[in-house]
């Protein structure tokens, strides 16, 4: 072993385990112990005092955030409002980010992760992990990653392969339904495959799996996560719910580590303490006969602050010295500014020295000036998110002390002039909102919906085969090329069905156990007397659809949808025959069954 290689090691392993270590590694031989003793020197003279905090924690941990932007929304981590992005020209560049990242490594960093935002969203991701592994001549030992895995799997041998060594995964369900209405997107299926390519990838050091808990949300799952451990040498970590910017914390929501032991002791009453990495989050318990393990971090109810050795950059260059803390120094406009690496470090450990013994208890931290979780890597969230709907100015409602757009008001509104009523899709700040049915129980829900088509005579005739077709017409000929109409409209309302979730925005994702959908011609039915309907329609066709599902909420709106679809695929393929005289209309719930509110039947 070359003299320089032989040193850098001793340095490192004088700075992961400290003197103890370094004796207790170096007494084979003479040499060994002439090269620890300079090792130890200089790994004394590497670990910079502007990394070590009045309270003599040294911070050897940094994690970088690559980008605000995610590909998922979880509640927990983005408000529902959304957030504002920094422009562009805000985010730190690569060069910039490898700049610090050097210098904190030879500052005494041994540990870097990159987090987000998704890190996987950021353009040449696999670049920077690259260039991160250039540092290890420095004394860099890990690159670990922080990601939701929804754009991972493909990816991944090709980060592993330009450097990265440990790999957290963030996956608070096993259950694809739940998922959506955690993180407001699908993508189940793809974490899934991520996790999977991971268990099987040789070259990754560690694999761990995030899980934050909500009470009554996702706490049922505990011991199906548990599972996952029985032949897979993972580590699955489970997180207390923490506040943030927006997330509408709830202490009520949060189920201490402690509790979430008990669970887990009753079950596998033999689990067992494990050893703590150094300066690890997650306290460790081992099953006895399963492959992987499981944390608890429990940063509500039992903090770990005395030993914390970490750091965070944002992806707009703010150093932030605790997760809970909203103090930050910008190391972005320092550079940007021409500050030397020295001047730099100067600032670096002006931040360090600030930070407090302990973050404040649960109820004190400040969710109103610190960042939402999303852009631990972002700028303060303001007034306004880009992503919610826009507010018009008080001014641009009003025309001689008349209400301009009076609509667009009461679009705002999360009250009613008769007391007592409440929009449920309209939060307390006036902004649209999904209910939260994670308290509900899943129980049998159905539901009926019922619509009619008004048709000419002509095409109730060509859908029927009834009466005299005119078989050489060329707009019957055209009509017919598209199939038989009662069951291509069928098939289109199951699928519309199906995608209700996808059409109306805050409607949930839910799994339906049953479509049943029928279109029945009808003759000599008049459509409900509107003014103008002198002479109406005689002929119709009436879409029925009908619901089923196990749930948390009703299913009103995919057997209104389903028939929507329905007639509205009639009118497509009646059109070249019927287009302007078919009328749509009639479209009602005809019957509800299941959950807290009153079952109901309408009269025919």
């Amino acid at each position: 072993m070359s003299y320089q290689r032989s040193n850098w090691l001793y340095s490192a392993i004088f700075r992961k385990y400290g003197p103890t270590g370094l004796r207790c590694y170096s007494q084979k031989t003479p040499r060994a112990k002439a090269q620890s003793k300079i090792a130890q020197i200089d790994a004394q003279n590497q670990f910079s005092p502007a990394l070590i905090d009045s309270f003599h924690r040294r911070h050897d941990y940094l994690r970088i955030s690559l980008t605000e932007r995610c590909n998922l929304r979880c509640f927990y981590c983005m408000p529902s409002e959304g957030v504002e992005l920094s422009p562009a020209d805000h985010i730190l560049t690569d060069d910039e980010i490898i700049r610090l990242a050097n210098l904190f490594v030879r500052s005494g960093v041994t540990k870097i992760r990159l987090t987000g935002g998704e890190p996987t969203v950021r353009k040449g991701l696999d670049g920077i992990i690259r260039r991160l592994n250039e540092l290890r001549p420095l004394g860099l030992q890990s690159i670990g990653m922080t990601t939701n895995g929804i754009a991972l799997h493909r990816r991944l041998p090709l980060y592993i392969e330009n450097g990265l060594t440990h790999l957290n995964l963030s996956l608070d369900t096993l259950d694809p339904f739940k998922f959506e209405i955690m993180t407001r997107r699908p993508g189940h299926d793809a974490v899934l495959r991520s996790l999977s390519a991971a268990l099987y990838s040789q070259d990754l050091r560690s694999v761990k799996l995030n899980v934050v808990i909500i009470k009554g949300l996702n706490d049922s799952e505990v011991l199906d996560f548990v599972k996952l451990t029985t032949d897979q040498n993972i580590s699955v970590r489970f997180i207390e719910f923490m506040p943030f910017t927006g997330n509408k914390w709830d202490k009520a929501k949060m189920v201490p580590s402690s509790q979430l032991l008990d669970i887990i002791s009753r079950e596998y009453p033999s689990i067992t303490r494990a050893p703590d990495e150094l300066n690890d989050t997650a306290r460790s318990w081992k099953i006895p006969g399963h492959a992987g393990s499981l944390g608890f971090i429990s940063s509500m109810s039992d903090h770990f602050c005395s030993s914390c050795n970490r750091l965070r950059l944002t992806a707009d260059g703010q150093i932030k010295v605790c997760l809970f803390d909203a103090k930050e120094v910008s190391l972005r406009d320092e550079m940007r500014r021409g500050a030397s690496d020295r001047e730099l470090l100067n600032v670096i450990g002006r931040a360090v020295q600030g930070k407090q013994e302990k973050h404040a208890g649960m109820e004190d931290i400040d969710v109103i000036t610190n960042r939402p979780m999303i852009l631990i890597g972002g700028i303060q969230p303001r007034e306004s998110g880009v992503r919610s709907l826009p507010r018009l100015p008080a001014q641009s409602f009003l025309l001689n002390n008349t209400p301009l757009l009076p609509h667009i008001h009461r679009r705002w509104s999360s009250s009613s002039s008769q007391s007592g009523l409440r929009l449920t899709h309209i939060g307390s700040d006036g902004r649209p909102c999904m209910v939260d049915v994670g308290s509900k129980d899943a129980t049998k829900r159905s539901a009926t919906a019922s619509g009619r088509i008004y048709i000419p005579r002509s095409a109730y005739d060509l859908v029927t085969g009834s009466g005299d077709v005119d078989s050489t017409d060329e707009m019957i000929q055209k009509a017919r090329s598209k199939g038989d109409v009662m069951t291509v409209a069928q098939l289109a309302a199951i699928m519309g069905c199906k995608r209700t979730s996808d059409l109306i925005p805050l409607c949930h994702p839910i799994q339906i156990s049953n479509v049943s959908v029928a279109l029945t011609p009808e003759r000599d039915v008049r459509p409900v007397s509107q003014p103008g309907d002198e002479g109406a329609l005689e002929y119709s066709i009436k879409c029925t659809a009908t619901v089923t599902c196990e749930g948390k909420t009703g299913v009103e709106m995919e057997a209104l949808t389903a028939v929507s679809v329905g007639l509205l695929t009639v009118w497509d393929m009646l059109k070249a025959v019927a287009g302007k005289e078919m009328k749509i209309g009639e479209i009602i719930v005809a019957h509800k069954a299941g959950g807290k509110s009153v079952d109901f039947t309408r009269d025919p």
